[in-house]
């Protein structure tokens, strides 16, 4: 039987916030780097966090699977699994800027059951689980309730590759909302959550991106979903929408679906 949501989501807090001093020992400092199938930067802290989060949660949690960015899948038949990007925003990272996150999330029975965003460099950590809401370093936080595109705060991330993909897209985008800022990585779905923004636009992101924000997303009352409306999952195409919303996501798909 599954323990304690609360438990749980203390648990995570507690081997997220152990797990930080590894991005922190080499924030700002030389790197050997490497790079990914997909050219992406990887560098020692990503592998030594992840290995920690895993370490630690198979103690914590025997049972659950893992999927990890780094370090690939384990036991993704059990009920519940973990999901773990160590550090979200590499490139931020190694430049020396302290928007990268990590990211943590928990799916029970194919579910959202929790997210946890965490900053290590702006010691900021968000957490949302299914029936108890959502925090920022403990307080409650909860999403805006803008209804009009034209009012909205929005983000556009990754617009270096929206403008490639489809530069007629990205030139509607670039129109909407009553502020706009190009941005990267997991912060502006977690500023969605804290009632800070009220849309992001996001593409390109793997299952480890995007999944342990839908929980903390959701529990803050705002909503998550691919290009077409559809949840997200561990098969969606990495095209998603955050927004604060039911009344925002509807009109975000028919600007990117014209």
């Amino acid at each position: 039987m599954d323990r304690d949501v609360n438990s749980i989501v203390e648990q995570a807090i507690e081997i997220t916030s152990q797990a930080s001093r590894f991005p922190m020992q080499y924030f700002r400092a030389k790197l050997d780097l490497e790079a990914k199938a997909d050219d992406s930067p990887v560098t020692i802290a990503d592998r030594k966090t992840e290995a920690f989060i895993r370490d630690k949660l198979s103690e914590a949690f025997p049972g659950d699977g893992i999927f990890g960015e780094e370090y690939g899948t384990e036991n993704l038949d059990a009920s519940a699994i973990w999901i773990i990007d160590p550090i979200d925003g590499t490139r931020s990272f190694i430049t020396g800027n302290p928007l990268f996150g990590m990211l943590l999330g928990r799916y029970k029975d194919k579910q959202p059951q929790i997210g946890l965003v965490r900053m290590p460099a702006l010691e900021e950590t968000y957490v949302g689980a299914a029936g108890i809401g959502a925090t920022l370093n403990g307080a409650p936080i909860a999403c805006r309730k803008t209804e009009k595109l034209q009012d909205a705060m929005v983000y556009i991330n990754e617009a270096e590759k929206l403008n490639a993909a489809s530069p007629e897209r990205f030139a509607r985008l670039c129109m909407v909302g009553h502020t706009r800022r190009m941005a990267y990585d997991c912060y502006p779905h977690a500023l969605v959550a804290s009632g800070q923004i009220d849309l992001v636009v996001d593409c390109g992101l793997e299952p480890y991106d995007y999944l342990p924000l839908v929980a903390l997303v959701e529990a803050a009352g705002g909503i998550m979903c691919d290009w077409n409306g559809n949840a997200l999952s561990l098969g969606s195409d990495g095209r998603v929408i955050t927004a604060a919303t039911p009344a925002l996501r509807d009109q975000m798909l028919e600007i990117l679906n014209v």
